[in-house]
Formats: structure tokens, sequence, C-alpha cells
């Protein structure tokens, strides 16, 4: 299981990792190369953004249904599951002194 979330975080690293000063330097060296004119340099800045925002999402959402999947495959309650069982509590509680207190 460790394994697959592992794989997973590594694939979208490299453009989930990427800041928009990163991905400017990267544009600035290249068009100091001579290998992109200030036109293309700042289409690859946005295109590079846009991906490394699609990135983080991307591996945000495997991230979370890994999490799901491990805590559900080892029976563990979630947030929901929690907050219910709190609600239930609460009200077994206030029935159990309202019977107590008219006994």
């Amino acid at each position: 299981m460790f394994d697959i979330m592992k794989k997973i975080m590594l694939t979208g690293v490299g453009l989930a990792a990427m800041t928009k000063d990163k991905v400017e330097e990267l544009a600035r060296d290249l068009a100091k190369k001579g290998k992109l004119s200030e036109k293309e340099g700042k289409k690859l800045v946005d295109d590079l953004l846009k991906k490394s925002e699609k990135a983080k999402k991307d591996l945000e959402k495997d991230i979370e249904k890994v999490v799901k999947d491990t805590m559900k495959k080892m029976n563990l309650a979630g947030a929901e599951e929690l907050s219910n069982l709190t609600k239930r509590i609460k009200k077994l509680e206030q029935a159990l002194k309202e019977k107590g207190s008219q006994g």
C-alpha cells in the first residue's frame, strides 16, 4: 500500500513542486540562451503553471483516495463517522439524564 502511495506522490511531484518563481526562472534561462523568444517564454510559463496547478490538484486527489482506501482497509472510522457517533452519545447521555431525573 505504501509503495502505491509513494509512486503516486513521485509521479506528480515534478510538476507539483514547480513554483511560479522556478517556472519563470526556467523560461528566462531558455530565453537568455536564445532558445525562446519573449512571447514563447511567456507562453511556456503560462503552460507550465497551468500544468503545475493541475498536477498539484491531481496529486491531492490521489493521496486522498489512497488515505481513504487505507483507512477503510484498516477499518478506521472517518471524521463523519466519529461526528455521528458523538451526536448519538450526546443524545443517549441526555436521555439518561432525563430518565434519571424522572425516577
